[in-house]
Formats: C-alpha cells, structure tokens, sequence
C-alpha cells in the first residue's frame, strides 16, 4: 500500500512538471504596448504649384567655326610667330613659309611680261607701218594678214605672261599663312625647318569658341513634346558643367536634325550660347537642361515620398486619425528633388521616411515635418 502510494506521488509531480513545461507564458503587457506603439515618421504636405518638365542630357562643346589650316604651297617653315593659345583676328599672321623660291618665280614671270610686252610693241608698229605701205600698194594684203596674226600672237602671249605674273605672285602671298577668322589658335604642328606639302601638312587649328555650339542627343521618346514646345516658339536649354560648379547658362536651340539616328534612338540637336568669358571650351563635356514645357498648377510632393508597391508608383498617406492609406498616383514629372503627380489632392500629409516600418493598419507619429522646397522657375538651373 505504501509502495503505490509512493508510485502516485511520483506520477503526480511529474504531470505537474510537464504541465508547467507546456503551459504558454503569460503575455507580456509592456510587449503588447510596444507592438501598438505608434510609428515615428518623416512627412510634409502636397503642394500645388508650377513646375518645368525638364530633359537632363549629357552635351559637348563644339566650336562654332574650326579650322585646320594647310599648306597651299610646297616649302619649308621659316617663322611660326604665334603663341600656343594665343587669340587671333582673321588676317593675322599665324606661319611663314621660306619666300625665295617664290620671289624668284615671280621675277621670272615678270621679266617674261617685259620681254613679251616688247614684241607686242613692235608687231603693232610692223602693223601700223605696213598698214600705210598696203594702202600705196607697196605691201601686198597677204603680208600683212601675217603681221597681224603676229600681233594677235604677242596679244596672247602678253596675257599668258600675266596669268603666269599673277600666279608666281599668288604663290608667293601663300608663304604667309594667316588667320582666316577670329578664334583662338592651338597647339604649334610645326616648327622652322619643317618641310610642308600642298594640302598635306596641317599647319595650325584655329577654333571660334564665341559663340560655342552645345551639341547632345535627345531620346526619340520625348520627340512628342519636343515638337509641342517647338510648335510654340524657341526652346531654350540650360548649360553647366558636370558637377554644377558656376552658374549655368542659357543657350537658344538653333539645330534640330531632320532624322533619328536609327543605331542609337537619338535625335542629334544644337544649342548656341554666347560663351562670351571662354567659360566652356570646345570639346568639353557639358550638363545639358532642355526645358520641354512647364506643368501649371501641378500636384506635388517630395521625391522621397514615391515607393514603389505591387500596384506600382505609391504613395503612403497620412489619414485624420494617423493612420496610414497607401495611395496609387501616376508621376507626370520630376525636377529639383519635386515629383508632379496625378492621383493626389493638394494637402495631402505623405510619407517621406520611414516606410519600410509602416503597414495598412498602423499608426504614424510625425515627428518633424520636412519643408518643402521652393519650386524652380522654368529654364532655372537645378
């Protein structure tokens, strides 16, 4: 009797044991606190306002006018006066060619004029004198239809000399190479000594920076609002280097190609800009703005605002009671750290942090509204 009452003691205190063991824990009441805590969040208001729908392109710098200079006449390089750099008018003078072969060619070629200005002085005398001769019957009309085929030959042969006069003297005025418009000249090619050929060695590049041309290639895929714009008038884009150090500047659109390039989608187009400090160089990569059009009285909201759910471009809404509404919205346009949006009221309390944290039932603590920043006027650089 003892021993079964032993035995149910022992089978007591164990069920004990595994009942505590399985029993779940008492729910924590600071838990379920935390869990329903509500959750701190970044927001700031929509907003209505104006806003440049703007294309942001990488563009280069291109000279308005390039030239490489060459050598109209063989020779060897005598003088090269200019400076690496240096700005030139047109008609300074940029090289010297060696001019002795030159000059003797001129000399020649007068000395051949002269010579042949002689005989073309006496076959007019030999004309006139046997002019009279004929008219008394001394000279018969056969001997002076040869005296003047002799003076319609010197005739000929007097032009011929001042062609070739004009021709020596023309060489010789290219053993000056000068500037053939006002630019900046670069790098010095060659050097005295240098043996040049016609149209073979190039002798300088001069390049007309003012006014610069702004070259870049827009998407096809904005080729509808591009000819709306161009519709209404002159398009402007806006020009500044890469890192947007400086102060960007205007330049008025003056070429749009007449087809896309089929091997890279684009549209190659040209701004002109003033360029009046040499601020940008030619063949500088530049930042290029092209204001399409501006949105009136658009919807707008902070950048950070847009998530992307399964039902595509969100935004998280913060409702009266801070709740949370997550609210589908269709983005029309983005500049300057704004996003225009269709599918929004102005006024409207969104997100701008803490999404990850946030789901439909909970509930926001806003902790300090972001500000919203000033919208940029159409043209303004970023």
């Amino acid at each position: 009797m003892r021993f079964f009452l032993k035995a149910f003691i022992v089978i007591l205190v164990l069920a004990g044991g595994i009942y505590l063991y399985l029993r779940p824990a008492p729910a924590d009441p600071a838990a379920g606190k935390k869990d329903n805590a509500p959750v701190p969040v970044l927001a700031a208001r929509s907003e209505t306002g104006d806003l440049a729908i703007v294309v942001d392109l990488v563009g280069r710098g291109e000279a308005y006018e390039s030239v490489s200079l060459k050598a109209r006449v063989d020779g060897q390089v005598q003088a090269v006066p200019f400076r690496e750099g240096q700005h030139v008018k047109a008609g300074e003078i940029l090289l010297r060619l060696d001019p002795a072969d030159f000059n003797a060619r001129l000399r020649q070629a007068e000395a051949n004029q002269a010579r042949d200005q002689a005989q073309l002085q006496k076959a007019h005398a030999d004309v006139t004198r046997y002019q009279a001769l004929q008219q008394q019957g001394f000279v018969s009309v056969e001997k002076l239809a040869d005296l003047n085929a002799v003076l319609a030959a010197a005739e000929a042969t007097v032009q011929a000399d001042r062609a070739a006069t004009e021709l020596a003297r023309l060489q010789l005025s290219y053993a000056t190479v000068r500037a053939p418009i006002d630019g900046v000249v670069g790098a010095r090619l060659v050097f005295p000594g240098t043996a040049v050929k016609t149209n073979d060695t190039v002798l300088a590049v001069v390049n007309r920076i003012q006014p610069l041309l702004v070259s870049f290639a827009l998407p096809e895929r904005h080729l509808g609002p591009l000819r709306a714009a161009l519709a209404k008038g002159p398009i402007a884009a806006t020009v500044s280097t890469p890192d947007g150090a400086g102060q960007a500047l205007t330049a008025a659109v003056s070429f749009v190609d007449n087809a896309v390039d089929p091997g890279t989608g684009t549209l190659l187009m040209k701004a002109r800009l003033d360029n009046r400090d040499e601020r940008f160089s030619a063949g500088q990569y530049l930042r290029v703005e092209l204001v399409l059009d501006t949105l009136k009285d658009a919807v707008t909201v902070p950048t950070e605002a847009i998530q992307q759910g399964s039902k595509g471009t969100v935004v998280y809404t913060v409702t009266p009671d801070m709740g949370i509404d997550i609210r589908p919205v269709r983005i029309v346009a983005e500049r300057s750290g704004r996003v225009a949006l269709t599918g929004l009221l102005a006024g409207t309390m969104v997100v701008t942090d803490g999404h990850l944290r946030l789901t439909p039932k909970s509930r926001v603590k806003i902790n300090m509204p972001e500000a919203a920043p000033p919208l940029p006027a159409a043209g303004q650089a970023r």
